[in-house]
């Protein structure tokens, strides 16, 4: 079985603190990303990272290679964490007694989200038209484009076949295409190309 980057077994970083320390620093990069464009609170934010490492180490006996890359698997528990986050409510308390003691994320973590979530206020014309998006075209177009998946390891993710991710891909490109028109259009002259600068 190939192992992959970084000299840890992803299966066992339940139980193995440095294999854990060596996937959490390989990733945590990636899933802070993820956070900051599904809470514009830096602390919500900070949870659900914190909540997708704890899942991922209860769900770390269960990893196979044939499943995905250790990235795409890992999207996978993101998004599973994200979609039950109105059901973890009741949960929450019990969720912070168990990483009590053992802080994943430090004051600079938190500043960075706070400057990733800035940042993210530029692109929120691009944020509203996915928006729009069915769900299944959203969540490839995000797992490709913006966390560099391939289109395979997006379709592992979302447990599809690959080529219903391509097609999910190629609809959700046209029709960000056209959105974007819509919104960088004059209001009577189409326009063929966005403006090379805007200017407040």
């Amino acid at each position: 079985m190939r192992h992959p980057p970084g000299g840890y077994q992803v299966a066992r970083i339940g139980e193995d603190p440095e294999a854990f320390e060596a996937f959490y620093r390989e990733h945590v990069q990636t899933m802070l990303r993820y956070a900051a464009r599904r809470s514009r609170d830096p602390f919500a934010a900070a949870d659900l990272v914190a909540d997708v490492f704890l899942a991922a180490i209860s769900a770390a006996s269960g990893y196979r290679e044939e499943l995905g890359s250790p990235v795409a698997w890992l999207h996978g528990i993101a998004r599973n964490v994200a979609a039950a986050e109105d059901r973890r409510a009741a949960r929450l308390s019990a969720a912070e007694s168990r990483i009590s003691g053992h802080r994943l994320l430090e004051n600079d973590d938190i500043a960075r989200l706070e400057e990733r979530i800035d940042a993210e206020q530029a692109c929120h014309g691009l944020l509203d038209a996915m928006a729009t998006l069915p769900a299944g075209q959203r969540a490839v177009l995000e797992l490709v484009a913006v966390d560099g998946l391939t289109i395979a390891e997006a379709a592992a993710a979302l447990e599809i076949k690959a080529v219903a991710a391509r097609v999910r891909l190629h609809r959700a490109r046209s029709a960000m295409r056209r959105a974007l028109s819509a919104q960088t259009a004059p209001d009577s002259t189409p326009s063929l190309a966005p403006p090379l600068e805007v200017t407040p």
